[in-house]
């Protein structure tokens, strides 16, 4: 009698793991069935205004297809370190990932994990050659976006010229770089570019500091650019330490005026902030996951420049913005011209690198360009590839 009911206790007990397991889906993957699950690697946190703007996409993209996926990520990962985490993801059942750090390590898992879609931020020293069809690079013509915050620029400058307040010998803006690379001189030269369009005076003064994301360093590159003289600082790094710069100046009683990065900058430089650039992630980010989900291939699916695996695109799908701008110190009639100015560029009225400049080869000086003949960025690749320094209006520091 003792043995029947161990047995039928053992069974009953049996029977109610087995129902439990069922119905939290710990046996069966029915409830999850259809779950996608994507990953995000993150080179920083949300501390820095680079990743802060990768995890809108992110967020973008659950609201979007809310309790149709599962997202999982990996913050402050080092791009030397990034394998494991990466594995980790995978082993996670994570189906697509996106990675925002310069590393050749992606295309090396991409190759070992096939089934997997790997969906990487194109970055100077990425190389795709050879790279599987798992395997894909994404990122925004930020160039255009440059170019019209430039012209914010230029339209405040053209303010302080016109009215006294800097002579034409004075007109100098200044820009904190990270370094020397093809992305961040394309990125320069189009605001300058913007810049000149509306106030032809000007020239701009380029103090680099060696890394992306170092707040130290990228203080003290601005604020020796605002003691040279510079009345305007933009940034292509990716803290706020120029803009704080700037607004440090401003409350010293310099007139100085800020262009910003990735985020709005007018939270800390309120009396000196214009306005901000930023590429939005998340037109790539949701359509990739749509073309998972649907079993099609990327590059058929999202709205884009196609360049092979690679896919680029401005203005004209929303890849980059220009972020609110500051009323209470851009010049009068700004937000006109910049509507006008973006309008044309989304209609390819505006070519950005053309006009009367010569530019020379920082590694090679007998290689220069004549842009009268103008320059198309971005044609065969998401990564900028203008890397030449125009001759008299642009002034290379360090």
């Amino acid at each position: 009698m003792k043995i029947k009911r161990f047995i039928v206790t053992v069974i009953v007990c049996a029977v109610v793991l087995l129902t439990a397991a069922l119905l939290s889906g710990y046996w069966t993957d029915k409830p999850n069935r259809g779950i996608l699950k994507v990953g995000f690697v993150y080179s920083e946190d949300e501390s820095t205004p680079y990743t802060a703007n990768f995890v809108m996409a992110q967020r973008a993209l659950q609201a979007e297809y809310d309790g149709k996926i599962e997202v999982m990520f990996k913050s402050n990962v080092l791009a030397r370190e990034s394998e494991q985490p990466i594995r980790e993801l995978i082993r996670s059942g994570c189906r697509i990932l996106f990675i925002n750090m310069d590393t050749d390590i992606p295309i090396t898992l991409a190759r070992e994990f096939p089934e997997v879609t790997f969906c990487q931020a194109s970055m100077p020293n990425i190389s795709i050659e050879g790279a599987p069809d798992n395997y894909h690079t994404f990122n925004g013509e930020i160039y255009q976006a440059r170019y019209v915050s430039g012209v914010v620029a230029g339209m405040k400058l053209r303010q302080m010229l016109d009215s006294g307040a800097v002579l034409a010998q004075d007109a100098s803006v200044g820009y904190v770089a990270a370094n020397s690379t093809a992305e961040v001189v394309s990125g320069y030269t189009a605001f300058i570019l913007g810049v000149r369009s509306v106030a032809p005076e000007a020239v701009m003064r380029v103090r680099y500091t060696g890394s992306w994301s170092n707040y130290n360093e990228e203080k003290k590159q601005a604020k020796i650019l605002i003691d040279e003289g510079c009345v305007i600082i933009a940034q292509h790094v990716n803290t706020m330490a120029p803009a704080v710069a700037c607004e440090e100046a401003a409350a010293a009683g310099r007139r100085v005026y800020h262009v910003g990065y990735h985020q709005s900058m007018m939270d800390v430089a309120p009396s000196s902030a214009l306005v901000s650039i930023r590429t939005n992630w998340a037109p790539y980010v949701i359509q990739a996951v749509q073309a998972v989900m649907n079993g099609r291939e990327i590059e058929e699916a999202v709205e884009g420049n196609v360049h092979g695996n690679d896919m680029s695109a401005g203005f004209d799908a929303g890849w980059v913005e220009l972020l609110e701008m500051n009323r209470f110190v851009a010049a009068d009639g700004t937000e006109d011209k910049v509507g006008k100015t973006i309008e044309a560029m989304k209609k390819g009225r505006i070519k950005v690198f053309s006009g009367n400049y010569t530019g020379v080869n920082p590694m090679n000086p007998a290689d220069t360009i004549d842009l009268n003949n103008g320059y198309t960025e971005c044609q065969y690749s998401s990564r900028p590839s203008f890397n030449y320094i125009l001759k008299d209006c642009i002034i290379i520091e360090n």
